[in-house]
């Protein structure tokens, strides 16, 4: 089933017409985004059960130009006597000079836009909305109670869900577009303890949908448990260069971490990244094809426009280990003078749009992971990421992994690391790829903040790839 548009949205469009039509008679280009979210989030341990509302926003925001400057204002009640109001406060931040002493101001013109009308929206099987918060919770319940059976040294096992629904309006003088998304992420945690000593796992799942991503989390459970069970017997990890294999959900965090905000173009802009210097350069191994794009997958970061009215794209941003383009959101590509890349994305609809990455990934390649484990004199498989980070001006990168494997001789040997820091020079690693499994996974549980704020909702992912990695 599809994905209904909000009724708040539908009751309000006859205004947002009105208003769009008020203020492109008033400004030489004007825009109106309306969003109305909603959600839900649930949990169950062995000691508690809770269920919160999820991110919710209901609001508008306009855009406009006049005289080569563009100002915003957002508000989240609109009427009929309103709509004079909004333009004679667009009017008053346009007169404005908020510029500290000695910046010169950047003039723009109108963006360029085609005639646009869409109406989209994403598939569901079952609304989580339609049941009720008792049959949601019984069911992450069953879940807890299965993974406490598993074994007596487990001390919780946690069940947690999270759904999102969206309308979003975007009104132009070309373009009246419409799409409703709705996504579902869930995962399982447990703990554990031997001799006193406490380890924890987790295992995250998520897609667009509704609540039939409860099939991908039970089948978690079991995964979950033994996973903490092996990490009682993990040792620390001994600091050197390893041959590695890593999971997917690593690949996609070195994706996300590594080449992800470098090559976001409102760092272009500011002159905080290194990428500009290597277009059209080597930047990885020839194997490597690294896409980008709201459309490029299927996951919770993916939409049908952005928060200014670009179509989504899927962006390739290296291609066979060449650094092709970035991403970009509105306001950077005018700068720039590039085509948006339709990654210009708010928070809300009372924040500004920014340069987001939304599904970011590696390319499949062709070999078998059970071939690249083989090829591993001595080496490390690393699974389970937890966090990372990057300085896209000098392209360091630095990364938390619950777990590193043993391999030695072409086989896994049950020897266990953890944590593991995983750090590096970005080309130095992506350059030191040698192979790449013949599927992608992607994952799309976390937000990625600009800044420590900002907060939106992002996946990531490809293939397990064999690559040099300094670990510690």
């Amino acid at each position: 089933m599809k994905v209904q548009p909000s009724a708040f949205i539908q009751e309000k469009r006859p205004l947002l017409l009105r208003l769009r039509d008020a203020l492109c008679a008033e400004f030489s280009y004007a825009s109106v985004l309306a969003e109305d979210t909603v959600g839900k989030n649930y949990r169950v341990s062995r000691h508690s059960v809770s269920v919160g509302e999820g991110d919710t926003a209901r609001g508008f925001v306009v855009k406009a130009l006049d005289k080569g400057r563009y100002a915003e204002y957002s508000f989240n009640e609109l009427t009929e006597d309103a709509i004079p109001d909004v333009v004679d406060a667009v009017k008053k931040l346009l007169e404005q000079d908020v510029r500290p002493a000695g910046l010169t101001a950047n003039t723009y013109a109108p963006p360029p836009e085609e005639p646009t009308v869409f109406s989209g929206a994403t598939d569901y099987e079952t609304d989580p909305a339609s049941m009720s918060d008792g049959d949601i919770l019984a069911r992450l319940t069953a879940l807890r109670d299965k993974g406490l059976a598993m074994d007596g040294a487990v001390l919780d096992l946690i069940a947690q869900m999270t759904w999102q629904r969206y309308t979003k309006l975007f009104l132009s003088r070309e373009k009246d577009m419409t799409q409703s998304v709705m996504f579902t992420t869930g995962a399982v945690a447990a703990a554990a303890m031997q001799d006193q000593q406490v380890k924890q796992s987790y295992v995250p799942c998520s897609g667009l949908g509704g609540m039939e991503l409860m099939g991908a989390m039970e089948e978690n459970v079991a995964p979950c448990v033994q996973t903490v069970l092996d990490l009682l017997h993990s040792e620390s990890m001994i600091p050197g260069e390893y041959e590695c294999i890593c999971s997917p959900e690593t690949t996609g965090m070195i994706v996300h971490e590594a080449f992800g905000h470098g090559v976001e173009m409102d760092m272009f802009v500011k002159d905080r990244a290194q990428a500009p210097q290597y277009l059209g350069k080597y930047v990885a191994s020839p194997l490597v094809t690294m896409h980008d794009g709201a459309c490029s997958a299927d996951q919770t970061a993916t939409y049908f426009f952005d928060d200014e009215g670009v179509l989504a794209h899927d962006t390739v941003i290296i291609d066979k280990g060449v650094l092709k383009t970035g991403i970009s959101d509105l306001q950077s590509a005018l700068t720039l003078g590039t085509e948006p890349t339709g990654n210009g994305r708010r928070e809300s609809f009372a924040r500004k749009a920014y340069t987001r990455m939304t599904n970011t990934w590696f390319e499949p390649g062709t070999d078998k992971l059970e071939d690249m484990i083989a090829s591993v004199k001595y080496g490390m498989y690393l699974e389970c990421p937890s966090s990372g980070m990057e300085d896209p001006k000098n392209w360091g990168i630095q990364c938390m992994v619950n777990i590193a494997r043993e391999i030695r001789d072409g086989k896994l040997t049950g020897r266990i690391f953890s944590p593991v820091v995983l750090t590096g020079y970005v080309p130095d690693l992506l350059k030191s790829i040698t192979a790449m499994s013949d599927r992608a996974e992607l994952s799309g549980t976390g937000f990625c903040g600009k800044g420590h704020k900002e907060w939106v909702k992002v996946s990531d992912g490809g293939p397990c790839i064999k690559a040099t990695i300094r670990l510690g």
